[in-house]
């Protein structure tokens, strides 16, 4: 087996989010590139999405699995995904998942592949694959920053953090957030999921991210974990060359001047209350910058844009100054605008990355779960600064101005706007020299695991 012939095969499960989802599929099509045969294993629900993000000839190579997870109450299939899942159904949704675990296993008994690559949520994963003989690798999808940190504070419990830039300030959320477990199912903490998928992974772990930005907690966490954490780099969503896609959005942002515009999206999984919406609101009209702004609600909450918009705004703003967008949009298409020039956002991981990637620098407004710790690496490196929430961390459209106007703007924020640049053009670069270092270690995995 080499790098350029190696025809081996991978099947690869995310977790059932798309911000999972996503660069596990973009990391399968880079191996696609160089010979590998992948099987791609999802819920119908997931798959059907998949299905219109790739062409002719990834199907060529790229096989999708459905994997069927069992009927629960208040579960139908169309929630087999947490795009759109209400929040109160989260742990319901991990209960159905680890009740896959039989039918993974007769997928794997069936397919044999060479290699299993894993994420998070499914520390059962790689024991399956052992008792078929076959090796397992965990696929993080968080940044390095964020995992060491949770590593650091899981296995060394008391003790600080050792890059005290990374820490969490108090407001609504925090990372290892564990849901109520629903009793009587073997339902293990998120947090010994994490500990079980790293220890569990065959002598590497990969990581989406790279080094330029994330060395010392790369090394952190492989001095921490005794693995090699690889970066396989940003794997950043290929942009659609469908003209047609959204073209009332692009036109709208044609007319605007570059780097005038400013982004605003909280992502597939973050629903805003009705008072962070008017605070998000408010603090766009304040800053007088342009903007295009996603506003999501749960599926199946019906809910229109105008009632949870403040009074007037839409008006006020008017159709030349700001563009409200219900549902989705094109993100990658979007930020790699040339008339945007700052990201307001949440800082999941995936858009932190794309916004790197583009040379955008970000206005964060993080959330919950990881988003936080992105947003202090964000700061930490010198691409973007975070909102100032209020005491009791509620936002504040003041605030939101404030920061809006500094990065797109204010004289003071062209620090921030050069680095961000520079990052998007080293990014750029180093692309496919990550994956390369990414199939040769797999390949050594799977010669080893042959050996034995």
């Amino acid at each position: 087996m080499d790098s350029k012939g190696c025809n081996m095969s991978v099947l690869m499960q995310p977790w059932l989010a798309y911000g999972h989802i996503s660069p596990f599929l973009e990391l399968a099509k880079k191996l696609i590139e160089r010979n590998f045969h992948i099987y791609f294993c999802s819920t119908p629900h997931n798959l059907n999405l998949i299905k219109k993000k790739l062409n002719q000839n990834h199907l060529l190579s790229l096989q999708l699995i459905e994997l069927h997870l069992p009927s629960l109450p208040d579960l139908p299939p169309h929630h087999h995904t947490t795009n759109g899942l209400p929040t109160h159904l989260m742990s319901t949704l991990k209960t159905a998942f680890n009740r896959a675990s039989s039918s993974f296993s007769e997928i794997l008994k069936t397919l044999r592949p060479d290699l299993v690559i894993y994420d998070q949520n499914q520390p059962w994963a790689p024991g399956i694959a052992s008792s078929y003989n076959i090796p397992a690798v965990y696929f993080s999808t968080f940044g390095a920053a964020l995992v060491s940190f949770a590593l650091h504070m899981l296995k060394n419990s008391g003790e600080a953090f050792p890059y005290p830039e990374i820490h969490f300030r108090n407001f609504r959320s925090s990372m290892i957030r564990v849901p109520r477990e629903p009793s009587g199912d073997n339902f293990k903490r998120d947090d010994q999921c994490f500990i079980d998928s790293v220890e569990q992974s065959c002598d590497i772990v990969l990581i989406k991210t790279f080094r330029e930005i994330e060395g010392k907690y790369i090394d952190y966490f492989s001095a921490l974990s005794g693995k090699k954490l690889v970066p396989v780099g940003p794997l950043i969503e290929e942009q659609s060359t469908n003209e047609d896609e959204n073209i009332e959005i692009m036109k709208w942002l044609d007319m605007k001047k570059e780097s005038s515009t400013v982004f605003v999206s909280f992502g597939s999984e973050c629903f805003l209350t009705k008072e962070e919406i008017e605070e998000v609101a408010h603090g766009l009209e304040f800053s007088g910058v342009n903007f295009i702004w996603v506003v999501r609600f749960p599926m199946g909450e019906r809910v229109r844009v105008d009632e949870v918009l403040p009074k007037g705004f839409l008006e006020r703003v008017g159709e030349e100054r700001g563009l409200v967008v219900e549902g989705w949009a094109p993100q990658a298409k979007i930020l790699g605008h040339a008339s945007i020039g700052g990201f307001v956002s949440h800082c999941g991981w995936n858009s932190v990355l794309e916004s790197m990637s583009f040379g955008v620098p970000i206005i964060a407004l993080p959330m919950q779960i990881d988003q936080p710790l992105n947003a202090r690496l964000v700061e930490e490196v010198g691409l973007g600064v975070e909102v100032n929430r209020d005491e009791s961390g509620g936002l504040q459209r003041e605030g939101i101005a404030q920061g809006i106007r500094l990065v797109v703007v204010e004289k003071n924020g062209e620090g921030v706007r050069t680095k961000a640049r520079k990052c998007g053009d080293v990014m750029r670069l180093k692309r496919e020299e990550e994956i390369d270092g990414v199939v040769e270690e797999l390949l050594a995995i799977c010669r080893k695991g042959k050996r034995q």
